[in-house]
C-alpha cells in the first residue's frame, strides 16, 4: 500500500532551479559590486583598473537582460544549464578579484555563494564540480593577480602565510558548509515527500471507511424509485395478456427488480464502519490482526480482560497499527505478540516479535523518514532488506495524530526482537473521530 501511495506522488526526480530566483541574486551582486568598485576607487582614492571592472560587470549585467527576454520569469532550468550559470558567476568574481587583488581582497569570501545556492538547489555531482572550479580559481589567485587597491605611498603587503590561511578558509568553508547546506535541504525534501505521503495515505484510508456509510445510503436512496419501479413492472404484468410479445420483457423487469430490491436489502444490514463509529479495543486489535495472519508467522493477542475501552475507529489507528503489524510480521521469525492494556488513565498496545530487533546505530533515528541503517540490516525470509524508515515515519505521523506516543527498543538479552509500545490518554482514544469529508 506504501509503495502505491508514493508512486501516486510522482515526486519529481530531479532538482530544477527557477530561472527568476538566479536572476534576482544575480542583480543583487551587480547592484553590490558596482558600489563597491565605485566606492575604492572614487570614495576610497584607492587606484584600480575601474573600466575593466565595470566591463566585466556590464557583460554579468547583459547575460541577465538577455536571459530575462529569451526566457519566461517562471521557467525551471535544468541542473546543468543552473549550473554553467553558476560557474559563469564563479568565473566572473574570479576576473573581479584578478584586477583587485587576488585573496588579498577580503571580499574573496564570495566564492561560497554559487557553491552554497548549488547545494540546496542542484544534485551533489554538480555541486561538486562547481566547488572544484571554485578552489581552482582561488589557488590560481593565489599566485596570480593584480595589486591590492591601497595607498600607493604606504602599499599593504601581506605575508604567504596568511594568503595561505586565507585560501584554506576558503577551501575548507566551501566543502564544509556546502556539504552542511545539501544535508539541510536533502532532509527538508525528504520530510515533504514523506508527509505528502503521509496525506496521501490517511486520505485513501478516510475514502476506504466511507464505503459501508456510502453503501447504505445509496441502498436508503435508491429504494423509493425502486418500489416505484416494481409496482409499474407489475401494473404492466397485469395488463398484457399472456400471449403479448411484451409478456416476457415484462416478467423479466419484474425479476430484475425484485432481484435488485434483495441486494439493496442487503446492504442495508451491512454492518455500519463509518468514521464516526464506536469500535472496542479487542475488536479494533483483532481487525489490524486479520489481514495478516496466514503468512506462516503466529499472531498471538492478549486482550483478556473485560469492558474493554471503546474508541473511534479512526483510519490513522488502523493503518498505523497495521503498519507496525506488518513490519513484526515480516522479520519475526515464528511469533509476534500483541499485548493490550489500559487503566482508568492511559491505553497501551504493545506489538513485539522475536526477529532481529532494530540496527543499534538508528535506534534513536526510527519514526524518522528515510532512516538506513549501514551496519547491521533486519533479516526476512533469507534475503537481506534495508528499508527507508518512511512507513515508520507514516505510521508514527498517523498514531500521533491520534494522540498517541511510541517507543521502539529491542527485547533484553538473551531474548531478542523489537518492541514497539504505543500509548494514548484515555481520553484521548475514547474521543470520537473529529472527520471532515475532503
Amino acid at each position: 500500500m506504501l509503495d502505491d501511495a508514493l508512486d501516486q506522488l510522482h515526486l519529481p526526480q530531479r532538482r530544477n532551479v527557477r530561472l527568476d530566483t538566479l536572476l534576482r541574486l544575480r542583480w543583487l551582486a551587480i547592484i553590490g559590486q558596482t558600489t563597491a568598485v565605485v566606492v575604492v576607487f572614487y570614495g576610497l582614492d584607492f587606484p584600480l583598473p575601474i573600466w575593466a571592472c565595470l566591463a566585466v560587470i556590464a557583460l554579468s549585467a547583459w547575460l541577465n537582460v538577455a536571459l530575462r527576454v529569451r526566457f519566461a520569469p517562471t521557467q525551471r532550468l535544468e541542473p546543468e544549464r543552473a549550473a554553467w550559470l553558476l560557474a559563469f558567476d564563479i568565473a566572473k568574481l574570479a576576473v573581479l578579484l584578478f584586477l583587485t587583488g587576488g585573496l588579498q581582497n577580503p571580499f574573496a569570501f564570495l566564492f561560497l555563494a554559487p557553491v552554497l545556492l548549488s547545494a540546496t538547489a542542484l544534485p551533489p555531482r554538480l555541486t561538486l564540480m562547481l566547488g572544484g572550479f571554485a578552489v581552482l580559481c582561488a589557488t590560481v589567485l593565489v599566485f596570480v593577480h593584480y595589486p591590492l587597491p591601497w595607498d600607493a605611498e604606504d602599499p599593504l603587503e601581506l605575508p604567504w602565510i596568511y594568503l595561505l590561511g586565507v585560501w584554506l578558509s576558503i577551501l575548507l568553508a566551501i566543502g564544509f558548509i556546502g556539504v552542511y547546506a545539501w544535508q539541510l535541504t536533502e532532509e527538508g525534501r525528504q520530510l515533504a515527500e514523506a508527509l505528502a505521503a503521509t496525506e496521501l495515505v490517511l486520505a485513501r484510508e478516510q475514502a476506504l471507511s466511507q464505503l459501508d456509510g456510502l453503501a447504505a445510503a445509496a441502498a436508503h436512496e435508491l429504494g423509493t424509485p425502486l418500489s416505484t419501479i416494481s409496482v409499474i413492472a407489475k401494473e404492466l404484468e397485469r395488463a398484457i395478456e399472456p400471449n403479448s410479445p411484451h409478456a416476457d420483457d415484462v416478467k423479466l423487469l419484474l425479476e430484475q427488480s425484485q432481484r435488485c430490491r434483495s441486494i439493496l436489502a442487503k446492504l442495508n444490514e451491512l454492518p455500519s464502519s463509518g468514521p464516526f463509529d464506536s469500535v472496542p479495543l479487542s475488536a479494533l486489535i483483532e481487525e489490524v490482526v486479520a489481514p495478516h495472519r496466514n503468512f506462516g508467522v503466529a499472531i498471538d493477542i492478549d486482550v483478556s480482560r473485560e469492558s474493554t475501552p471503546v474508541g473511534a475507529r479512526n483510519p490513522a489507528i488502523l493503518y498505523g497499527l497495521g503498519n507496525l503489524l506488518e513490519n513484526a510480521v515480516d522479520f519475526a521469525q515464528e511469533r509476534v505478540e500483541v499485548t493490550a492494556d489500559w487503566t482508568e488513565d492511559d491505553v497501551s498496545v504493545v506489538i513485539s516479535d522475536d526477529g532481529p530487533g532494530f540496527a543499534p546505530e538508528i535506534l534513536d533515528r526510527i519514526g524518522e523518514p528515510y532512516v538506513r541503517s549501514s551496519k547491521r540490516r533486519r533479516m526476512y525470509a533469507g534475503s537481506e532488506t534495508t528499508g527507508l524508515g518512511l512507513g515508520f515515519f507514516i505510521a508514527k505521523t498517523l498514531l500521533e495524530r491520534s494522540g498517541a506516543t511510541l517507543d521502539f527498543e529491542n527485547r533484553v538479552f538473551p531474548d531478542r526482537g523489537a518492541v514497539v509500545k504505543i500509548r494514548w490518554d484515555r481520553p484521548d482514544f475514547e474521543r470520537p473521530l473529529a472527520f471532515t469529508a475532503s
